[in-house]
């Protein structure tokens, strides 16, 4: 590798099968003599590709393109899809379309509940080729629904991961109970919602001794909580994502775009959050990527649905504004987006790679998204970094023209 230019900045056991790909590429062989950056193939446990039930707003070919074109070679997709994946038979719809048209790894995950609604633990003994037990998108409200989803989930060697929302606490809310929230005439979500489940959810995991994640941590109690848990020796770990831990409810705007679940909290939630991935208490990073259709996002604050879309801009967001400031290290970025997602939820790497031009300074433009999804709250942003190529068992799955 001396005689190349291109760099390899942080540890990554597939040097030189990346190598060997490249040069067996000749659209990569330019790569070579380049100042180039190669990264290994990030990973996200947290995307929203809404196929089968909802593919007016995105579909497995889509989610999975715009994936690859953010340097993501594996995701775990969320079970809110119609029909949702509550047993055998309708995970297997998924796994066909992912087998038809996904460019990349993608892990479907299966329900908790049949249906995701709470009353009935779904067929978890047959979900077998799921990567995970999860209901996103809804909490599961009752306590023994589930104890008893952490036991039979422990028996079949499977994780819970949690959507962690108390829906008596939430009394209409959309943004956080915060200062916006107040001056603007906002109903607003109480922290509380967030991490008082997930604090009833870690005595069940120390109890039962079922591994336990929790999605999308927004606020300074859970990180807390989920600290003390750690300590005990409770196995459990959490994500968050790249807009709670750049943006907080001082950014927010009247605008869709802005309108995620949980809500961007306070500064100091989100100063808990960074402490959080500086200590490894907060294991990952995850975009919670959720696509809508734009007239579903043109409603405001209140109206427009939850979500935002994140995989082609969650690396250099956090490039920007979290390594480029000195907050943490390239190396800690690649530990939360490859190699602590990757061991936790025992997904494997291989040679898969992306290639970045870390020189790059751009305005993120949605417009030019893959993704069918357009709402990001970092429209305009200045950026650096932009993903030239991504390769995934070794074939190129995005490659930028530009």
């Amino acid at each position: 590798m001396q005689n190349h230019t291109l760099q390899i900045p942080v540890p990554f056991d597939g040097c030189g099968e990346v190598f060997s790909v490249m040069e067996s590429h000749e659209a990569l062989r330019p790569f070579l003599r380049s100042q180039y950056v190669v990264l290994p193939g990030f990973c996200d446990v947290h995307v929203h590709f809404r196929e089968p039930g909802f593919s007016y707003k995105e579909t497995i070919k889509t989610g999975a393109q715009a994936a690859a074109a953010g340097g993501y070679t594996a995701v775990c997709t969320m079970p809110n899809l119609n029909p949702v994946p509550d047993n055998a038979e309708t995970l297997r719809i998924q796994q066909e379309i992912i087998r038809r048209d996904a460019c990349i790894h993608v892990y479907p995950y299966a329900a908790i509940t049949k249906g995701q609604k709470g009353q009935e633990l779904a067929e978890l003994a047959e979900l077998t080729d799921a990567v995970a037990f999860s209901d996103d998108g809804h909490g599961v409200q009752s306590e023994e629904m589930m104890r008893r989803a952490m036991l039979e989930a422990k028996k079949q060697g499977k994780m819970i991961v949690a959507h962690c929302e108390d829906n008596s606490l939430l009394h209409g809310g959309y943004i956080h109970d915060g200062a916006y929230a107040a001056a603007h005439g906002h109903r607003g979500i109480c922290s509380e919602s967030e991490w008082g489940p997930i604090a009833r959810d870690l005595k069940l995991a120390e109890e039962t001794g079922c591994a336990y994640h929790v999605c999308h941590i927004s606020t300074k109690e859970s990180v807390e909580v989920i600290r003390q848990a750690k300590a005990r020796g409770v196995d459990v770990t959490c994500e968050t994502g790249p807009h709670y831990l750049v943006l907080c409810d001082e950014d927010l705007q009247e605008d869709g775009r802005f309108k995620m679940n949980p809500p961007l909290r306070s500064r100091e939630d989100r100063q808990a959050l960074i402490e959080g991935i500086q200590d490894g208490t907060v294991d990952m990073i995850a975009t919670d990527h959720a696509p809508h259709s734009a007239e579903e996002k043109s409603r405001g604050l209140e109206k427009s649905a939850f979500g935002i879309v994140g995989l082609e801009t969650a690396f250099p967001v956090l490039y920007t504004e979290l390594v480029e400031t000195g907050i943490i290290t390239l190396e800690k970025l690649m530990e939360l987006l490859v190699t602590n997602p990757r061991r936790r939820f025992n997904l494997p790497l291989g040679g898969d790679f992306s290639v970045w031009d870390f020189s790059a300074e751009y305005a993120i433009e949605p417009e030019k998204f893959l993704t069918m999804g357009r709402a990001t709250p970092f429209t305009g942003m200045t950026v650096h970094g932009r993903c030239m190529a991504t390769v995934c068992d070794g074939r190129i799955v995005y490659q930028n023209h530009a």
